[in-house]
């Protein structure tokens, strides 16, 4: 056990391999994407707010006491706070991607954060996608799809998704070639 960590730390060939966490990867997702993310979470909260208010509206005789309503409604607002104003700039300030010669990172989360490297070579296809939200922003999703899964970079500008995705592609393909 104690050999596997030291090679994971050094690496087979004695360099220091691993991520480094505390590294601000070299792309961030244009601002417009948070809006994105704001209008998505407004979306989430007013479903929440109209399911509450039928649902006062059906138990406005019952034995529910005033206070759990009210108390209730004070969580909605609250969670309206957080998952609308709050998220998306923390979404914005963590999500991060870098494309290098041989390979993809892509670091994502929220409370977790999580840093994911895609092998170039491992890469089967990559889709350019959209919503029709992110459609009339003039975004696009990127899919990178490897044998395992699929990875997405999401809301990039529609012209950088475009590039990114021949630049993926002529990426794999190279390396592929080299094989």
């Amino acid at each position: 056990l104690y050999r596997f960590f030291s090679l994971y730390n050094k690496g087979y060939n004695g360099k220091k391999v691993g991520v480094n966490m505390d590294k601000q990867l070299e792309e961030k997702l244009p601002l417009s994407a948070k809006g994105v993310w704001r209008i998505y979470s407004f979306i989430q909260i007013a479903v929440l707010t109209t399911i509450y208010l039928i649902l006062l509206y059906i138990l406005k005789d019952s034995f529910v006491p005033l206070y759990i309503k009210i108390g209730v409604g004070l969580v909605l607002a609250i969670y309206f706070i957080v998952i609308v104003l709050v998220t998306p700039n923390l979404r914005w300030d963590i999500l991060s991607y870098e494309v290098r010669d041989q390979e993809i990172e892509i670091q994502t989360g929220l409370f977790i954060v999580k840093r994911t490297i895609i092998p170039i070579i491992r890469v089967q296809h990559v889709d350019v996608m959209q919503g029709p939200l992110i459609k009339k922003k003039n975004l696009a999703n990127i899919d990178i799809t490897t044998a395992a899964t699929t990875h997405t970079i999401p809301l990039l500008d529609s012209k950088d998704a475009d590039e990114l995705r021949l630049k993926i592609s002529e990426l794999a393909r190279m390396a592929k070639e080299d094989v």
